[in-house]
């Protein structure tokens, strides 16, 4: 948490409304990268195409020649970019706040560097913050590349047994299981903004002493699951959380050149670490630690029964 992060508090208190300043920027972005992708110059370029943007923030976790080279010439050409590297792979959750630190904008709109703004993607997030109660959290609608609706992109709440039953599909192959899935992508879509438990960090907006006031980014997760965390925490602290269906956004979710076995394996990780912190009583505190082992071992066995643990794809969604 930064040092002005004091007044974002005063700025945050239950009940109350926000609106935006007229000084200074409005709309920051901040991006996260290690290695991506050659998909990075595209998504770079369609949020320095977007009129809605004041400022871009990149945070280079540790990219090949070829990406540092995106981002150099973006820095170059675009006084908007500010390019944060220097620091190695410090995980998605800990650059993410390097980037709210050094963001000055009144909202932080989050997007993963394989991701694509569609047209009025951010300006539909931040109508969507106006005159909301504080803190609150808004998500875009993540799309896959032929437009269907992705998975993770607004979700139920995420428990040891709703994140078991999704991660082997039992929820979707025994139909009594049903209302276990927390998984809404094949609901209708709604024609507004609603409340949701969960939405996907793919593509998030939230203003900047909300992202503050509750912490940030819990730098305790390395990859995935930071952002269950984070919608969480603002529904803990009296706020909400929508997802916005007019904010679209197509990620294409396998350009990474990590591994499936280590993307999955930290989100096994993520979701254990997640189910112990909201453990609030020794009972769940019990199952939570008791079920580490079974989780992390389910999120890596997926990707080796579909014969991907040793390729380079990411992206892979529970």
């Amino acid at each position: 948490m930064n040092d002005s992060s004091g007044l974002f508090l005063k700025g945050a208190l239950a009940g109350s409304l926000w609106t935006a300043s007229p000084l200074g920027p409005e709309i920051s972005v901040v991006m996260v990268v290690y290695r991506t992708g050659p998909v990075l110059a595209d998504s770079v370029a369609r949020v320095l195409n977007d009129p809605d943007v004041d400022e871009l923030i990149l945070v280079d976790n540790g990219s090949t020649v070829e990406e540092a080279a995106v981002l150099d010439a973006a820095a170059a050409r675009d006084k908007r970019v500010t390019l944060i590297r220097g620091q190695d792979n410090v995980g998605f959750a800990r650059g993410a706040n390097m980037g709210a630190k050094a963001a000055h904008g009144e909202v932080l709109v989050v997007l993963n560097p394989d991701a694509f703004l569609q047209e009025g993607c951010v300006r539909a997030l931040r109508a969507g913050l106006k005159d909301q109660q504080v803190p609150c959290l808004i998500g875009a609608r993540i799309l896959n590349q032929d437009g269907s609706e992705q998975r993770g992109a607004r979700r139920g709440e995420v428990t040891p047994m709703t994140s078991i039953l999704s991660l082997t599909h039992l929820s979707k192959m025994l139909g009594g299981l049903k209302s276990f899935d927390i998984h809404h992508e094949n609901e209708p879509t709604p024609m507004r903004g609603i409340p949701v438990p969960t939405i996907s960090g793919a593509c998030f907006a939230i203003r900047r002493y909300d992202f503050f006031s509750v912490g940030g980014f819990d730098a305790g997760y390395f990859l995935h699951v930071e952002d269950v965390d984070l919608c969480w925490r603002v529904r803990k602290a009296g706020g909400q959380v929508l997802f916005e269906p007019r904010a679209r956004v197509v990620h294409l979710g396998s350009t990474s050149l990590q591994s499936p076995l280590k993307v999955e394996f930290w989100k096994g990780v993520g979701l254990a670490r997640f189910f112990r912190k909201r453990a609030d009583t020794a009972k769940r505190a019990a199952a939570a630690f008791l079920l580490t082992p079974l989780i992390i071992a389910t999120s890596v066995v997926r990707p080796i029964l579909r014969g991907q643990a040793f390729k380079s794809r990411g992206g892979l969604r529970f």
